[in-house]
């Protein structure tokens, strides 16, 4: 084995005392880290604008919490069909409820009424009725689908129809245009 050109300094030999030493050190940056924390981080850039995210869109408005403008005498309302969708492109959903009142015999008329949540309370309710009861006409299927309420409507012929078996079927669509809703008839759609 050949002598290092390099003779051997002092300060290279480790002594109990060196580790010591550095253990003391590194206590001490530990210690001093933990008591010199930094601000709380954020994902804002320093100076940059404020952004805030959208409200979240309100839940559709509940049928059973609104009473309808439907004369039923002594019996109740009775929701029979709804279902919900943005109507109007507020972002917040509409409920459409087909309504009738309770009877024990024959085919009662449908309402169908649009409900919103209104006002500061946020309580549903009725914005629009887009069929009428008066109209002697019940629903048969029924949908909102991209901001468009879709229905097939029975209907009778005459006051001489009995009022079980609707001799009339034409399907409808109503779509919320310039403040009010638009009744049209679909493209393919045939009435009876």
């Amino acid at each position: 084995m050949q002598p290092s050109a390099i003779p051997e300094l002092a300060h290279t030999h480790t002594r109990p005392i060196h580790w010591l030493a550095t253990a003391t050190a590194l206590a001490g940056v530990v210690a001093l880290s933990s008591v010199l924390q930094p601000g709380a981080a954020t994902a804002a850039q320093p100076g940059a604008p404020e952004t805030r995210s959208a409200p979240a869109p309100l839940a559709a408005p509940d049928p059973a919490a609104v009473e309808f403008p439907l004369e039923c005498g002594p019996v109740k309302a009775v929701v029979q069909k709804k279902a919900s969708g943005d109507l109007d492109g507020d972002g917040n959903p509409e409920t459409v409820a087909v309504v009738h009142c309770d009877s024990l015999m024959g085919t009662p008329p449908d309402g169908v009424y649009v409900l919103t949540r209104g006002g500061a309370d946020g309580k549903p309710r009725v914005v629009a009725t887009l069929l009428d009861p008066k109209d002697g006409t019940t629903v048969g299927d029924f949908a909102v689908r991209a901001g468009a309420v879709t229905a097939t409507l029975l209907g009778y012929s005459s006051p001489d129809v009995p009022r079980c078996c609707p001799d009339e079927k034409s399907d409808v669509k109503w779509r919320w245009q310039d403040g009010t809703f638009v009744r049209s008839t679909p493209a393919g759609a045939r009435s009876v």
